[in-house]
């Protein structure tokens, strides 16, 4: 029996997608492993989203040589798409498959045997046409659910849409299955994911056919063995009024939000080919707060893009610092081939684009340390996890609240009602049990 192991970089979709391919070696009869362990094969799925895929490809083949100098390489995922010539003249590679090829490996590289020179197997993006289902299981106390793959939008700072093809989904009927078979194996929190996870229900070859809101209804109604689905990211233009209401009202969904901004200026958004401008924004983000005072809203934010004077950017932080969020991830803009903003005027100094990061980065610590003392004596739920470190571990409240508590191996994958006590060091919340027995809805 070959021993496989995985190594993910990227989002939560990537994760989702890594464990799906993990079960079809296992269905072929593989032994899973961990990376550090010795393997036969490595499988890295590859993100083209974040800085440096090269080096970080790179150092993550090196680690598998060293665990396994004889092992088989594959590199899968949106690098592997984007760039599979420049991947297979790393050291050591054996095979690169693209986005239309990376849920076959199995049957194209057969018996995953060493050649004279590495394999590349990546189609034109146009190939990647249909939709994988996947979803990670036996990972994490939370579960990622994909629903949505590629992108229909011409942001021009963006590569997914030459990595990951056209927008399409799974059925809601198919959905509503895999949500099933994730509660039978006993998890209680499911978080769904994709690339533009509102645009839901272009159905391949069949065009739009359902709507992101009626995926939930559906979820909400039918897969009633979940305790919380969680929404991982959506676009201000498809989180309509009609979806936060919903939310609002259920007692699954949860009040957590994370809807990408990318600049507070409306020149620079126009410049990035936004489908918004930053009053549209302001008003889901009061929207949501109307309806769910205690909820929890993420923001993306690029700094430092072609064009993004000073000016611009104390417009960005100035409308950020008086909108009622909870969080930021901040990105320093990284130039991209092959997209339309790398031809953009007024290119901003690497050393500035850090310096205005890290004065958001700053001002996300104090949102959250402020979001976080506004629930101490609070009493909510949090949905312990498994991981352990130094005698604590960890879980979150419905509106994503990290606590921290001393370990004890009865609350693992535990819904637990507590009253949130206080804000620690380290910036968690504390929390004490209300009740002994095990919290249900």
């Amino acid at each position: 029996m070959k021993k496989v192991a995985f190594y993910t970089l990227g989002c939560k979709l990537n994760f989702s997608e890594t464990s799906s391919i993990s079960r079809i070696f296992q269905e072929r009869g593989f032994e899973k492993v961990n990376f550090e362990d010795r393997a036969d094969i490595y499988v890295i799925n590859t993100c083209s989203v974040t800085d440096n895929a090269d080096k970080k490809c790179r150092k993550v083949v090196k680690e598998a040589l060293k665990h396994s100098p004889d092992a088989f390489i594959t590199i899968v995922g949106c690098y592997a798409q984007l760039k599979p010539e420049e991947i297979s003249n790393i050291p050591g590679v054996d095979a690169v498959l693209g986005a239309a090829e990376k849920f076959q490996l199995v049957d194209i590289l057969d018996g995953f045997v060493k050649k004279d020179k590495p394999q590349v197997h990546a189609s034109a993006i146009s190939e990647a046409n249909t939709f994988h289902n996947a979803y990670s299981i036996g990972d994490r106390t939370r579960t990622f659910l994909k629903v949505q793959d590629g992108c229909d939008y011409s942001c021009s700072f963006c590569t997914i849409p030459l990595a990951r093809g056209k927008s399409r989904s799974q059925t809601i009927s198919s959905v509503v299955n895999s949500a099933q078979e994730i509660a039978a194996s006993g998890v209680k929190e499911i978080v769904l994911t994709g690339v533009n996870l509102g645009d839901f229900g272009i159905l391949p070859g069949q065009g739009r056919q359902q709507t992101f809101y009626h995926l939930i209804q559906q979820l909400d109604h039918e897969v009633t063995q979940i305790d919380r689905f969680r929404i991982s990211s959506i676009e201000p233009n498809l989180l309509t009024n009609e979806i936060i209401r919903f939310v609002a009202q259920s007692q699954r969904f949860v009040p957590h939000f994370h809807i990408p901004l990318q600049s507070g200026s409306n020149k620079i958004l126009k410049l990035m080919r936004r489908r918004y401008q930053r009053e549209l924004y302001r008003e889901r983000v009061m929207e949501i707060k109307k309806v769910m005072p205690h909820a929890c809203i993420g923001v993306d934010v690029i700094v430092g893009f072609p064009g993004e004077t000073d000016e611009d950017f104390i417009d960005t932080y100035n409308f950020l610092n008086e909108l009622n969020i909870s969080y930021l991830h901040v990105f320093p803009y990284s130039e991209r081939q092959n997209t339309k903003a790398i031809n953009l005027q007024g290119s901003v100094p690497l050393g500035e684009r850090n310096r205005r990061a890290n004065m958001l980065r700053i001002l996300s610590e104090k949102k959250k340390r402020f979001f976080y003392e506004q629930h101490v004596g609070y009493e909510t739920t949090v949905l312990f996890e498994a991981d352990v470190t130094n005698g604590l571990m960890e879980g979150f409240t419905n509106n994503y609240l990290r606590v921290q508590v001393k370990y004890d191996p009865i609350l693992v994958n535990e819904l637990k009602r507590v009253r949130l006590t206080g804000v620690n060091a380290a910036g968690l919340m504390e929390a004490e049990e209300v009740y002994a027995e095990v919290y249900q809805h």
